[in-house]
């Protein structure tokens, strides 16, 4: 008979270890902070060392609690992708979930090179700019924001900078826009929030009318009316690389402000192991590498 602690305690460890939150871990087994702080102090008990040092609301891993994090975190994996293959659920397609701009700049001009590499998955593409919860509508996400999403794991795509770019012929003139001090002549592309303009403007040192312009609600929109001559947008520079690549857009100034947000690629932990998600994976980061 295995001599082991109770199941509950260590699953809310190693959430807690992992996130190194309380909070978050809670959020990941849905159940309350209490609950969580509970568990762990029932399972130092168990094991009789402090699995935490706590000072004040900051969590720090003692040396055993390091070492028992980093064991018992592939033992759940383990555990999760041998539950996935007995379950045997995912006949079908390889189901994506991906944000509109992402999928229309970046991902669907490569997408014939995954199918040539793997023609035996099957891909359902769903674009959305929800956030995605992890549920089972779908098996991966593309998304945008920090790289903290509770009980998902996420791995980087690529950071994301933003550069003013526009048509060559805008670029060109007459007038021909050659300093930031131009862009007040032409008019404004806007992204939602508008703020990256007003980021650039104090980085820049340069005061623009941020008040004039279209404002649109998609990365791809702004690029594509930027591509049009419709005006200068400040241009997610992952996005609009294919567009610079074949010159239907130039950047106008060697600047670039990095954006607080990048994109990643976001799965559930269960399904790590499963071939269709790991090939998908592997393929995609090795894409943006390369581009």
């Amino acid at each position: 008979m295995r001599r082991l602690p109770p199941l509950g305690a260590l699953r809310a460890f190693e959430a807690a270890a992992r996130h190194m939150s309380f909070t978050l871990a809670a959020a990941e087994l849905c159940v309350t902070q209490a609950a969580i702080s509970h568990q762990v102090r029932q399972l130092e008990h168990w094991l009789g060392h402090p699995m935490f040092t706590r000072r004040g609301h900051a969590l720090a891993l003692t040396q055993k609690g390091t070492a028992y994090l980093a064991e018992l975190s592939q033992v759940f994996d383990q555990m999760a992708a041998a539950t996935e293959r007995v379950r045997d659920k995912h006949e079908g397609p390889l189901r994506i979930s991906v944000l509109p701009s992402f999928a229309s700049r970046w991902l669907l001009p490569r997408l014939p090179a995954f199918r040539a590499r793997h023609p035996d998955v099957e891909l359902r593409v769903t674009s959305s700019v929800q956030l995605w919860s992890g549920d089972d509508a779908f098996d991966i996400g593309i998304r945008s924001g920090l790289g903290r999403w509770p009980g998902l794991k996420a791995d980087l795509i690529a950071r994301e900078f933003l550069s003013p770019v526009c048509s060559p012929a805008l670029a060109a003139g007459p007038p021909a826009l050659k300093r930031p001090e131009d862009l007040k002549r032409v008019a404004l592309l806007h992204d939602q929030p508008r703020a990256a303009w007003q980021q650039w403007c104090q980085h820049t040192d340069v005061a623009l009318d941020l008040s004039q312009g279209l404002v649109f609600n998609d990365a791809a929109l702004v690029l594509q009316a930027a591509i049009e001559g419709q005006g200068v947008a400040l241009g997610r520079l992952m996005l609009a690389a294919d567009d610079l690549r074949k010159g239907r857009l130039v950047r106008l100034f060697e600047h670039a402000l990095p954006n607080d947000y990048s994109y990643w690629i976001v799965y559930a932990r269960a399904s790590a192991q499963r071939p269709e998600v790991a090939a998908f994976r592997s393929w995609l980061l090795e894409e943006a590498r390369q581009a």
